[in-house]
């Protein structure tokens, strides 16, 4: 048996998450630099999602079809990095926007086909997935905490050069990642769309949905909600990677958590701790302490869910389905989802307010909880 690249998957991990460590707690802030209103943001920042729930399908299906993972990952890496350049040559609304779709097109391949490949290296060990994918939380903490106090004492055009370095990490380590064998499994006489049919499966995948949908206004405003109520940049770089930090002892956590509960529990304690940490979010800002025991949750709303969420998927697509199944959980939750929550916040924000938008996140969270009280049932 071929083993395991722990180290060179682990830093593939490390700058992919070091990138959205960057990009998503202070690319609002740089738009924001640029005179956007909240609406411009949001749709700005719902591009990403857009294309997760296109490009990574496609991605996805031709992984499958050529048995070259990482081929594709490493081409995506590099024209992702090349389409990401633009934004050094312009600064307005429809620029921006035509540069940000080409590299998420690029950019949205690789997460669902790596997550394929360390699971296939990984095969029947599958606990020590989470050893690999703390290091993606920690290149966010690097990140988020760096480029935090760094922006409070630089110009913000400065990030842009801190998220092309990372995209340049995520390019070398690409090419370091060997192929993984995928193995036959009794589903691969199955089709995907039959997999998709099953109430269990489908409540879960619209479940993840309202999940990514209930985070869309964190990932968007979070940041320039704080900076509002006068937190620095620093203090605000240091909540993100409180979050992170817990959400890594999460991930050395679940393997002695799943011995004691279902990933069906897992997945509801999640739920709940969403519906809290939104409304304390939203209604709580005045508050530090209240804001910090938000970000606590995380470990929860974030980390217990990834995990089991990628747990479950590994249950339901194996063999030849293994790509598709990780790139459609990626289109329709990410994608879709986060598409959604992002364009809402951006209408919710001015027309609602900050409580009402984090309230109304805390509600898709609720109802996420009963589908999966409901309908899922895996062990």
């Amino acid at each position: 048996m071929q083993s395991l690249p722990y180290w060179r998957l682990s830093g593939f991990y490390f700058f992919q998450f070091a990138f959205i460590g960057a990009f998503a707690p202070y690319w609002g802030l740089y738009l924001q630099s640029l005179s956007f209103d909240a609406f411009q943001i949001g749709v700005l920042m719902s591009v990403l999602h857009v294309m997760r729930i296109f490009a990574p399908n496609a991605w996805g299906w031709l992984a499958d079809h050529t048995g070259r993972r990482m081929l594709i990952v490493q081409l995506a890496a590099i024209t992702g990095l090349v389409s990401y350049c633009g934004v050094f040559f312009g600064d307005s609304f429809y620029w921006l926007f035509i540069i940000m779709a080409l590299m998420s097109f690029f950019w949205s391949a690789s997460l669902p086909l790596i997550e394929a490949t360390t699971l296939s290296h990984l095969g029947q060990n599958t606990a020590r997935y989470g050893s690999i994918r703390s290091w993606g939380s920690l290149g966010f903490i690097c990140a988020v905490i760096g480029i935090g106090y760094l922006l409070d004492t630089t110009e913000i055009i400065s990030l842009l050069w801190w998220v092309l370095g990372f995209k340049l990490g995520i390019v070398i380590f690409s090419w370091r990642i060997p192929e993984a064998e995928v193995t036959s499994h009794s589903t691969d006489s199955l089709s995907v769309k039959q997999i998709l049919k099953q109430p269990g499966v489908l409540a879960f995948f619209i479940a993840c949905l309202l999940m990514a949908f209930a985070h869309g206004p964190y990932y968007t405003f979070y940041s320039i909600y704080l900076v509002e109520y006068g937190y620095s940049k620093g203090i605000i770089g240091l909540l993100w990677a409180v979050g992170v930090i817990c959400e890594i002892g999460i991930f050395f956590l679940i393997p002695k958590l799943m011995n004691w509960f279902s990933l069906k529990q897992v997945l509801a304690f999640s739920f709940c701790c969403a519906v809290i940490r939104f409304l304390m979010i939203g209604w709580g800002v005045e508050w530090p302490a209240a804001i910090l025991l938000a970000q606590v949750l995380h470990a929860a709303t974030y980390g217990a869910h990834h995990v089991a969420a990628m747990m479950v998927i590994h249950h339901f697509f194996r063999g030849r389905h293994q790509a598709k199944g990780q790139t459609f959980y990626t289109s329709f939750t990410f994608g879709i989802g986060g598409a959604l929550g992002g364009v809402f916040s951006g209408y919710a924000w001015e027309w609602m307010g900050p409580e009402f938008t984090f309230s109304i996140s805390a509600l898709a969270a609720f109802l996420g909880l009963g589908l999966i009280i409901w309908k899922v049932n895996i062990k």
